[in-house]
């Protein structure tokens, strides 16, 4: 997915949405949590100095406490206030990229507490791009921040409407702000500076191409992830479906389905490529197309993938994405939610 350049002037809401605005700041000054939209999915947000308000989003979530939240800002200029000993390289992407889908690992400043870092020396941070998430933030003023991971059980598909926080989370959160489907639909890219050499801890929004293109060197991908810096959304299974998920080349793909079809299994067939145009009719197979390009698949994984759990299949057999940079941040929560790496056999 490459880089779109997101509004960064004021966010100019109705009165209506101010008056909502407001009413959620005011439930986070007093320790409560907000769901709110941002371009990646929505987040369950609560005021990073108050340490009973962290242990909300931990109990909401069925978080692991050691499990560490990606902390929003409002601005820039804030990026001081929340970390310390910041490259020129980090301050070089957020310049570029801010708001937007980038999350940056950075050495922690005296303002984090360790029930958002997880006990690490290090914090993620970013400004998100939709004028919902940025009016919060404005109404919170510069010394309030919002720790924030995705308004979902831990462990489970993201929200990307207010429904879906709804759906899942209901009254165990205070306050829920609908800003529309999110625009991205996968989470924010994640690249440490905590050892000074930029690294991506994960995939998303900001592919690898555009944040080496802004810096003029090479960045790295992290393939070792279980010794990296813990971040969100880093363990194997991650993103998934109570529905078994499992990813199959596009050679073997049908093979496989029409299998667990004859073995009476229900089964919900999702392809980017051509490839169930000419296969045979069953009525125990269901299947749906995917855009092929990576930005609209990404817009939509997230919602079908709620759908189709929904909808009773014995098993999600999804088509590998395609071997390319672009989809790189896909093929992660693909591989995430069936908990299984591509069989390179199959392949």
């Amino acid at each position: 997915m490459e880089h779109t350049q997101y509004r960064k002037n004021k966010p100019n809401l109705t009165a209506a949405q101010q008056d909502q605005i407001t009413a959620a700041a005011q439930i986070l000054r007093e320790g409560g949590t907000v769901a709110f939209p941002t371009e990646t999915v929505y987040g369950l947000g609560a005021d990073v100095t108050n340490p009973d308000a962290i242990n909300k989003i931990y109990q909401i979530k069925k978080r692991p406490i050691d499990h560490p939240l990606i902390v929003h800002i409002g601005d820039v200029s804030h990026l001081d206030t929340w970390a310390q000993a910041i490259p020129d390289s980090a301050w070089q992407l957020a310049s570029h990229f801010w708001p937007g889908p980038l999350t940056l690992i950075l050495q922690r400043s005296s303002r984090i507490p360790d029930s958002v870092t997880g006990g690490q020396d290090t914090v993620g941070l970013r400004i998100p791009a939709h004028p919902v998430a940025l009016a919060l933030l404005d109404a919170l003023g510069p010394e309030k921040a919002l720790a924030a991971p995705s308004a979902n059980r831990f462990g489970r598909i993201s929200p990307t409407t207010a429904a879906h926080v709804q759906e899942e989370l209901g009254a165990a959160v205070d306050m829920i702000l609908d800003g529309g489907a999110c625009e991205v639909g996968l989470e924010s890219t994640i690249i440490s500076f905590h050892d000074q050499s930029p690294q991506i801890l994960r995939p998303g929004g900001i592919t690898l191409f555009a944040l080496e293109s802004v810096m003029d060197s090479p960045v790295m991908l992290a393939h070792n992830i279980s010794q990296a810096i813990r971040t969100s959304g880093s363990l194997p299974a991650h993103y998934a479906p109570a529905t078994p998920l499992k990813i199959y080349s596009t050679k073997h793909l049908w093979d496989r389905t029409l299998a667990l079809a004859a073995q009476g299994s229900r089964v919900l067939v999702m392809t980017w490529s051509d490839i169930g145009q000419s296969q045979p009719s069953d009525q125990s197979i269901q299947h749906f197309s995917m855009p092929a390009d990576p930005i609209t698949y990404g817009q939509q994984l997230y919602a079908k993938l709620r759908q189709f759990d929904q909808a009773a299949f014995d098993y999600m057999i999804v088509e590998a994405p395609p071997d390319h940079p672009s989809w790189l941040a896909i093929t992660d929560r693909l591989q995430r939610a069936s908990h299984n790496p591509f069989d390179n056999k199959q392949n």
